[in-house]
């Protein structure tokens, strides 16, 4: 009788052929489950594509009516070259723009590196205290808003012409961004976070690089975005004012030189090369925003259309 009850509560033991069975059922299953995924994750070049075809044809269909129009019109050169007249300006003038490029990108990068230095220094110093911001914010607002072209002289003759005076101007112009930007992320940290750190004793240090300066980073990135592409005009403005000639001088004196003798497709050149130098300078800076930000913050999260 024992034995018999304890068969009958004794759950029955698959056998290897229904093990098999269902193994195979659930690989099946999970493969796929699985293949969809994977065929369905884009790959980075169509991504890539997919982010860059809209701007490049808008720019295409841009460049072909303009060229139409001036084909169309036969509109003189000395008043707006068309597009074929700009590509073989440049073409020709090659050397120069390069040799004018690099100088000008050089100037513009120093005068951003000094103002992210400063900026942020000033910034730092400005979210320690009330005080601290209420004494400094009002200069740097007063710095903001004179014009450049009101203190360019006195740079002008405080550092000389050359690569000095146009790095101060690209610096000055850039900085206001990233004070202002930074000191708002700096300020914007959850109270709560705040007061959970001091209740575990945290250091000054580590409140600042574990909790507030991550916190600040999407305000940090913004600034730096903008600072980028004033920092690029400085420099021109800078070359306009401070520049020097021959091979040394950058975009601006370019643009100084084919105004004044009314080099129109020359000019233009130079002004598109000088726009393609800032965004290459705006795309390093999204491009480190998005290696900062894309695993966390919902700006730089990619999302499925």
């Amino acid at each position: 009788m024992r034995s018999s009850r304890c068969s009958a509560a004794r759950p029955r033991q698959p056998r290897r052929s229904e093990l098999a069975t269902s193994l195979d059922r659930g690989s099946a299953v999970s493969g796929s489950a699985a293949t969809p995924t994977k065929s369905s994750a884009p790959s980075r070049l169509t991504a890539w594509l997919r982010d860059a075809a809209p701007p490049a044809l808008v720019f295409i269909g841009f460049i072909a009516l303009w060229q139409i129009a001036c084909t169309f019109f036969n509109v003189p050169r000395f008043l707006l070259p068309s597009p074929y007249d700009i590509a073989e300006a440049w073409w020709e003038n090659q050397p120069g723009l390069t040799n004018s490029l690099i100088s000008t990108f050089l100037a513009a990068l120093a005068g951003f590196a000094g103002a992210i230095v400063v900026g942020m220094s000033v910034a730092l110093l400005m979210s320690q205290s009330k005080l601290i911001e209420r004494c400094i914010f009002p200069y740097a607002v007063l710095l903001q808003t004179i014009p450049i072209v009101a203190i360019a002289p006195l740079i002008v003759i405080w550092l000389g012409a050359g690569a000095p005076a146009v790095i101060a101007i690209s610096f000055l112009i850039s900085l206001f961004p990233i004070i202002t930007n930074t000191t708002a992320g700096l300020l914007s940290t959850d109270h709560n976070l705040v007061a959970m750190f001091e209740l575990y004793n945290a250091s000054w240090w580590q409140r600042m690089v574990k909790l507030k300066f991550p916190a600040a980073l999407p305000y940090i990135m913004t600034g730096l975005r903008i600072s980028s592409g004033l920092a690029v005009i400085g420099a021109i403005v800078g070359e306009f004012i401070a520049g020097i000639g021959g091979r040394g001088g950058g975009i601006g004196f370019v643009i100084t030189e084919a105004a004044g003798r009314l080099r129109m497709p020359y000019l233009f050149a130079a002004a598109l090369t000088s726009s393609l130098l800032g965004i290459a300078i705006f795309i390093m800076v999204s491009y480190a925003s998005a290696r900062f930000l894309r695993h966390w913050h919902e700006s730089a999260v990619r999302r499925e259309l």
